[in-house]
């Protein structure tokens, strides 16, 4: 039987969509058997208290976990539901782009390869702002490369780059480094003759403003804020120099290996510099641009501070597609197997070894284990609390993560405060303190780090309080293995007043 060239486009389109799916649906199942991460219970947390933006980030993490925990008691499925579903977007945006490109089997092998990265695998698992960035990043350039396949100054071209604005202005809503997507493009406008001709239609232009009104929010938060997010997040990527920029930059590839696998960061370099210096047409020219100009930005940025090996995550949107439309020799796609399948050995460790640890790594130093123990530190906090006499007890920690962990695991979900006196600022200062809200009289249960001798938290805040206690230790443990240790100190009768906080 022959089968025509539209219905094996049809079938590849259809395999593509099946991966992207079915890669989805083993995210969903680990995301509900993986206790969540710090980072998640901090975010969960911005949840309970929607406004127009954070200290760390714009709200579009918040809101992605206020609708899945709506209807009920927070769970590791419900915080990460939807943005687990986003990676899913993200997958048949790419897959779609490849498509468009170079056809059915393209996006097969670009469904694939964003399937198995671990980036993706592992990463889109959680409920982090990187999800959304990436759904609509990956939407975005989807639009883009159909209004640059469009006719200049025709109603499909306005189309496309009016939903290429929205899906622009919902990036900048999920994470700031989403401006890059919009200035590397304007980059491969400038820089192609072809291109140019994009800036004499109005498409460009109605997308900027589409982008800026969905945006609009989050400015009108930081105008009200003294644009504190704006600043945390350039002195955090581009703040004065330290440490070795060497090592920062080594740092920096090391975990794009690991985060890509090495084979497949490689083919994906190779595919963007080959199209960068000989495009078959403008969108090529336009994604080749998008992944090296934002890799290199990153690049840049470890010259100055030391970055996460998240940040470059969505230059990988083209270069997936990228390294999947690529016309491949049989030595290309042997490599591509290899890539692959070293992809899916790597996955399958991370997965194992997130549930049943694997990796001969102390606990103390795998960051896999960073969410253990948490329910059983919480049941002895709460068992502390039950047995103070006061007015109103309270529970509180030094470190943004552990009360925000405690939030999540305490009966009740009560408010815990941040102490904050000393490490990175976060969003806990823009919310009532301790000090705001407690009566003379009260108790706090604080959880800090165990040290020799009296912590420097519980020094600073004994002048007010009447009495303070070193009570049990709290360990974090991972099976019989400890993560780390955490005491409790008791400070009973508040007297009012708080410390200064010392200098970040």
């Amino acid at each position: 039987m022959i089968v025509s060239a539209s219905e094996r486009e049809r079938r590849a389109w259809l395999a593509a969509v099946v991966v992207t799916v079915l890669a989805t649906l083993i995210r969903l199942l680990f995301a509900a058997r993986l206790p969540l991460f710090p980072d998640e219970t901090y975010y969960w947390e911005w949840s309970r208290r929607l406004a127009g933006g954070y200290f760390d980030h714009p709200p579009m993490i918040a809101m992605l976990i206020r609708a899945g925990t709506a209807f009920g008691e927070p769970t590791p499925l419900g915080v990460r539901f939807f943005p687990v579903i986003a990676g899913g977007i993200t997958g048949l945006a790419t897959s779609a782009i490849a498509w468009r490109l170079a056809g059915g089997m393209a996006s097969v092998r670009a469904a694939v390869l964003f399937a198995l990265m671990p980036l993706a695998a592992t990463g889109l698992v959680l409920a982090t702002p990187d999800s959304p960035l990436l759904a609509t990043s990956a939407v975005g350039l989807y639009c883009v490369v159909r209004a640059l396949q469009s006719t200049v100054r025709s109603r499909s071209s306005l189309r496309w780059w009016s939903a290429a604005g929205v899906a622009l202005g919902l990036a900048f809503t999920s994470k700031y480094t989403a401006i890059l997507l919009p200035v590397t493009i304007a980059i491969a406008v400038l820089a192609r003759p072809s291109l140019r001709a994009r800036l004499r239609e109005p498409g460009p232009y109605v997308a900027c403003l589409l982008a800026t009104l969905l945006f609009l929010p989050v400015l009108q938060w930081n105008a009200a804020h003294d644009w504190i997010s704006f600043r945390f997040q350039i002195q955090h990527g581009l703040g004065a120099a330290n440490g070795s920029a060497l090592k920062r930059e080594l740092d920096l590839v090391g975990g794009q290996l690991g985060l890509v696998s090495p084979i497949i960061f490689a083919l994906m370099a190779h595919a963007a510099w080959r199209t960068l210096r000989r495009p078959l047409d403008d969108a090529r020219f336009a994604l080749a641009v998008v992944a090296v100009g934002s890799w290199v930005f990153f690049a840049y940025s470890a010259t100055r501070r030391r970055g996460e090996p998240n940040w470059p995550a969505p230059s990988y949107i083209p270069g997936v597609v990228l390294l999947a439309a690529l016309a491949s020799t049989a030595g290309h796609a042997r490599w591509l197997r290899r890539g692959v399948a070293l992809a899916l050995v790597l996955v399958i460790v991370l997965y194992v070894h997130a549930i049943v640890p694997l990796l001969p790594l102390p606990a103390r130093r795998d960051p896999l284990a960073r969410n253990a123990g948490w329910s059983g530190v919480a049941a002895r906090v709460d068992s502390t609390q039950r047995l103070l006499v006061a007015p109103s007890t309270w529970v509180g920690a030094d470190r943004y993560q552990d009360a925000s962990e405690l939030a999540y695991h305490l009966p009740g979900h009560p408010v815990v405060m941040c102490t904050c006196l000393r490490g990175r600022r976060n969003q806990y200062e823009l919310w009532t303190s301790f000090a705001d809200t407690a009566r003379v009289g009260d108790a706090l249960v604080l959880l800090l780090d165990e040290r020799e001798g009296v912590h420097e938290t519980s020094a600073a805040l004994a002048p007010y309080f009447s009495n303070v206690t070193r009570g049990e230790l709290a360990p974090l443990l991972r099976g019989v293995d400890t993560v780390s240790v955490r005491r409790i100190w008791v400070l009973e009768n508040y007297r009012g007043g708080w410390p200064a906080r010392d200098a970040p």
